[in-house]
């Protein structure tokens, strides 16, 4: 008897069934919501600085409830949302200036990456009342300062509601689908400039400023989707691509309490880009920033709101191109305001006065400012973050106007973002690292630790049970002598002399980072089960990718893959030359400007490469879209050379290895006409390869089983071919 039991625990311990309690499913990761992370998001700071809301269901029902941040204690119930006589699910709200009302979203229909639309619910804390915004779908409904009036846009046109009359008044009236658009923006503004609103308020809550899109020259684009229907169902946009007209944008004043509509008095064009629009302090002077189509200049006007007339503010010109401004801040004392700028070769905060004088670099870092939280201008202070210790890390800091007292605010190592209190004395600390999923802590403004919200402890043990592997950084040195950043994930427990395949993940385009120490979400969790089964998986940013200063990135102006193509080659050569890789097994998975270069590699490798998956690549600049391709290339007719070399689909004809292509048929970014083309041109070439479509997908191939799907292919592919 004991001699069996013995047997037995021998057999479970060994056997492929007990080794697979701890093997990472893709079920698990796409499916199951297994490793799902916990993100304290969703709550909003209140305009005391100690307290915040947050939308939550109790038994069905919704409700806004009032929390202490330091204490976490809740405070009091705002809204419960049934008994307010409001049916259906609300998606998100918002709170007016005095917070006395809140506007509701309902019915929440996404349009592109940033735009939707809505049914909005207005509702009166003090009245206990809700109103419905409007008859039809509305997007992008605002309060102005005073509350007693809300804009918003529906089918084109810009309205504004007065909240004490019920009146909703016609601000324009000649917008119209595919071709005129008033107060939001068309698809190229919404993905390049990561703008969709298109209109803001005055500070005096009297007027709004908004964009008027003419896109009639822009050429259109068809998608179809395939419904089971007899035919498919088209949907058409503009889409301008490079070389092509883009929308002639103009921008407009209208006084609800005139009625006057006035036209900035400028002379457009579709060669001119209005990425922002943003009022001063002085409720009659909006600025208007404007770049060239190539992009390497950028002014800012000043507009009368009551002439029309304009003068500039500040002027700034690059021998590449401009990243669009993060930082636009109009200083109460409307003495001054703030502004991003590469100007010294790194990305800083200055501090510049109303004639457009710079006073001082406010930040001064030898680095990049990668993100901004805001400016208590009462004690003085701003609140950034920075990648000062190293390209892959982030920290948080505070610094005065002057540049002075600047100080470090989270010593944890790792990215740490933050969401800060109206008062900024308090905020909400995101901390993770490449292999820590992040924890959510509340610190006040000096840094000091408040109390925890969400620490993952359920990932944690997920890691433990699953015994994954370390992620480790490492760099090497190319033979130009330029230094790279990469990380790699091997198999928990090596075997000496043995040889290991490499899957390489890149994504590697401008201004963009992989190399982070930062949780990688789903994709770490796939990463390790590739672990589990005898890969190693790397990343490497090649140049052109951020924090690293303005040269490094724009090295690839004008031949965008060039560099990045052979870095990544690079790359795989050096992992090739370590003890543990096998050289002739190296992969290369890439989705979007990194599916661009898994195809570059693969043809350009000469080998290297033994298969590669590209998710929905450009595999043409001429065929994507020109605010972000001329940003970075000009036009095909200026820099034809650089178009031609750098195209995947001219080099086809020299593919060795094994591709995987993927694309989704309705991607209304990357189209699926790149994908096409490309296929031609390997049959063209008899090259053979695999490609999978996705119908009536966009560009992130998610919903239903797509994502289960998709990498259930990938990793069936990479075991057979790499």
């Amino acid at each position: 008897m004991h001699q069996t039991y013995f047997l037995s625990l021998v057999i479970l311990l060994f056997s492929p069934f007990a080794s697979a309690q701890k093997e990472i499913k893709l079920e698990e990761i796409w499916q199951n919501g297994t490793f799902a992370v916990a993100s304290n998001k969703g709550f909003n700071f209140l305009i005391d600085g100690i307290h915040y809301s947050k939308l939550e269901k109790t038994d069905g029902v919704q409700y806004i409830n009032s929390y202490n941040i330091a204490t976490g204690e809740p405070d009091g119930e705002l809204l419960q949302i049934k008994n307010a006589g409001i049916s259906g699910i609300f998606e998100d709200y918002k709170f007016s200036g005095d917070e006395k009302k809140i506007l509701l979203s309902s019915d929440v229909e996404y349009i592109y990456r940033r735009s939707t639309r809505s049914k909005y619910f207005i509702y009166d804390l003090k009245s206990m009342k809700s109103t419905a915004l409007f008859d039809k779908p509305q997007q992008y409904a605002t309060f102005n300062a005073s509350a007693d009036k809300v804009a918003f846009v529906c089918e084109n046109n810009l309205y504004f509601k007065d909240l004490n009359s019920g009146k909703v008044t016609t601000v324009s009236s000649d917008g119209k689908i595919n071709e005129i658009i008033n107060g939001a923006t068309d698809w190229v503004y919404e993905e390049e400039f990561a703008i969709s609103q298109g209109f803001c308020w005055s500070p005096d809550g009297k007027k709004i400023a908004y964009l008027r899109f003419d896109e009639r020259e822009v050429p259109e684009f068809r998608l179809d989707y395939f419904n089971n229907d007899v035919y498919p169902t088209p949907y058409t946009y503009r889409y301008p691509k490079v070389g092509q007209p883009n929308s002639t944008v103009s921008v407009y004043i209208y006084d609800t309490e005139t009625g006057q509509n006035t036209k900035v008095s400028r002379d457009e064009g579709p060669d001119d880009y209005y990425p922002r629009i943003l009022w001063t302090q002085d409720p009659n002077k909006l600025c208007m920033m404007h770049m060239n189509r190539l992009q390497n200049e950028m002014t800012l006007f000043i507009a009368d709101a009551t002439s029309g007339e304009i003068y500039p503010l500040l002027k700034e010109t690059n021998s590449r191109y401009i990243e669009v401004p993060t930082v636009l801040i109009f200083l109460k004392d409307k003495k001054h305001f703030l502004i991003n700028s590469e100007q010294d070769g790194f990305n800083n905060i200055y501090l510049h006065d109303m004639s457009g004088r710079p006073l001082n670099n406010i930040t001064a870092c030898h680095c990049d400012i990668t993100d901004f939280y805001g400016i208590d201008e009462e004690k003085g202070q701003l609140f950034y973050q920075a990648a000062e210790k190293n390209p892959s890390d982030r920290e948080i800091f505070s610094i005065e106007l002057n540049g002075a007292n600047k100080r470090l605010l989270t010593a944890q190592n790792g990215s740490n973002s933050a969401e800060f209190s109206s008062t900024f004395d308090y905020f909400v600390l995101e901390n993770s690292t490449i292999n820590r999923a992040p924890s959510y802590t509340v610190y006040n403004r000096n840094g000091e630790k408040i109390r925890d919200l969400e620490t993952n402890a359920k990932i944690e043990k997920l890691q433990r049970d699953k015994d994954v592997s370390d992620v480790s950084f490492f760099s090497f040195t190319t033979g130009d002598k330029t230094t790279l950043n990469g990380w790699m994930l091997q198999p928990k427990k090596l075997k000496k002399k043995k040889k290991y395949p490499v899957l390489m993940y890149v994504y590697g385009g401008p201004g963009s980072q992989q190399v982070l120490n930062r949780w990688k979400g789903s994709d770490y969790w796939w990463f390790q089960m590739l672990a589990q089964k005898g890969y190693i998986v790397a990343c490497v940013d090649n140049r052109g990718t951020g924090a690293r200063g303005e040269e490094f990135q724009k090295v690839t102006y004008k031949q965008l893959g060039k560099y990045e193509t052979a870095d990544q080659i690079e790359a795989a050569k050096y992992l090739g030359t370590l003890p543990q890789v096998d050289p002739t097994r190296i992969g290369i998975f890439g989705w979007s400007y990194g599916g661009f270069m898994a195809t570059s590699c693969l043809f350009k490798g000469s080998g290297v490469f033994k298969s590669a998956i590209s998710v929905a690549p450009v595999t043409n600049w001429k065929w994507y879209d020109n605010i972000y391709t001329e940003r970075y290339m000009q036009t095909d007719k200026e820099n034809a050379t650089g178009y031609e070399e750098n195209s995947p689909v001219n080099f086809a004809g020299q593919m060795k290895g094994n591709l995987l292509l993927v694309h989704g048929t309705t991607d209304d970014n990357v189209h699926f006409q790149h994908s096409v083309e490309l296929c031609s041109a390997l049959i063209k070439a008899n090259k053979q390869y695999e490609t999978y479509f996705y119908p009536n997908q966009n560009h992130s191939i998610r919903g239903g089983n797509a994502r289960l799907h998709l990498y259930t292919k990938m990793t069936s592919f990479l075991l057979e071919k790499l």
